[in-house]
């Protein structure tokens, strides 16, 4: 059973620039298609996602069509580097543009993420990954998401170094095998999810 999944690529570089963010997410969604997951992504800087915790913020905002492919995706990828210590401002503004998803429930009275799986991925030269990933898992389980076993990759390289993930002659064997696990099993839970949803709310 094919299923699909959707990565938001949070780097502060507008296209056409080169980035790191997206070289690992190339790197999952190529993993996740061994598995039957056809993956796409979306660079959310090239969007004007207004700031905000509805649906719809008015006045051109950009966020409702990208939501859409959301909805549509089995699994969501949210994909950022590291920038001092913490996510990038537009991973932020993702999480909390999904707020308004906590008052949204399906026909049975779910809340309408809940069929859904999350991956994290994050890449920098600096210390922080850990810290991104719970706080994106954290906010990414309250509003619905599941979370599959080690569901996360990250890269970090040397502090100050300069050096960033695109640069590197290839791709380091812990984080290739990391990937493979992620890929695996978010593709696992996604089918479980879409075989045997949550039980309807009562």
């Amino acid at each position: 059973m094919t299923l699909s999944a959707l990565a938001l690529n949070c780097t502060l570089s507008p296209s056409p620039a080169g980035s790191s963010t997206q070289l690992m997410i190339d790197q999952v969604l190529a993993a996740l298609k061994e598995h039957d997951v056809v993956g796409d992504t979306i660079r959310v800087v090239d969007h004007d996602v207004r700031p905000g915790v509805e649906k719809d913020m008015g006045d051109g905002d950009a966020w409702p069509p990208l939501r859409a492919r959301l909805l549509a995706a089995d699994i969501v990828l949210l994909a950022t580097p590291t920038w001092v210590g913490h996510a990038s401002s537009v991973a932020q503004r993702v999480l909390e543009r999904l707020d308004a998803e906590l008052s949204e429930t399906d026909d049975e009275g779910r809340p309408i993420l809940f069929g859904k799986v999350a991956a994290v991925a994050v890449v920098g030269n600096e210390d922080g990954a850990h810290k991104i990933v719970a706080d994106m898992f954290q906010a990414l389980n309250d509003v619905g998401f599941s979370v599959p076993a080690q569901g996360s990759v990250y890269w970090n390289g040397e502090a100050m170094s300069g050096v960033d993930y695109k640069d590197l002659d290839s791709t380091p064997e812990p984080v290739a095998a990391t990937t493979r696990t992620l890929a695996a099993n978010a593709a696992h839970l996604a089918r479980l999810l879409r075989d045997a949803p949550y039980p309807a709310t009562s």
